[in-house]
């Protein structure tokens, strides 16, 4: 009897050990502002990717990350014209060189000199050795039907032909 009484207890206080901690676990993090030597992913995405002589190679499409927040890759859009023919590379955060906007394409126009947010992002490769790097591959989850190996069921009916054109609407 006593054996069971203090495996109860073991375990009731474990339960609630386990709920305190989750409940007061740490306190919450909030930024409140953001300081000059931080972006947000609305003003980075789209951002000018330059070569080593300045020259333009693309811009920044995406960003891979993990579940815990740290940042993987940024996904760059490599060659094309108005994005077809794009190819999207994935580069590793270190290789990125942080650039004023002014720096590079002096055909597009530069607005907000003092604005430190304001940057390009350069690499040291250029835009032919970025055309042959590994094409980015989002992740496609496997389909439900292929998944458990199962094929969708149908009706076998498919789409019924018309005998005749709709009637117009009463007028």
């Amino acid at each position: 009897m006593i054996k069971r009484i203090l495996i109860s207890t073991a375990i009731g206080g474990l339960m609630i050990s386990a709920g305190l901690a989750q409940s007061t676990g740490g306190d919450p993090k909030f930024a409140a502002t953001q300081s000059s030597d931080q972006w947000v992913f609305s003003k980075f995405k789209g951002t000018d990717v330059i070569g080593p002589n300045e020259e333009a190679i693309g811009g920044v499409n995406d960003l891979l990350f993990e579940k815990n927040g740290k940042i993987l890759a940024v996904v760059v859009g490599v060659g094309g014209f108005l994005g077809l023919g794009q190819k999207s590379v994935a580069i590793d955060m270190s290789a990125f060189r942080i650039v004023p906007a002014a720096t590079g394409d002096t055909r597009a126009p530069v607005t907000g000199n003092n604005d430190p947010t304001n940057i390009k992002l350069k690499v040291a490769w250029t835009k032919d050795q970025l055309q042959q790097a590994p094409d980015f591959q989002y992740f496609k989850p496997p389909s439900e039907s292929a998944s458990n190996g199962a094929r969708p069921t149908t009706t076998g009916m498919g789409q019924q032909p018309r005998s005749s054109p709709p009637a117009p609407p009463p007028q």
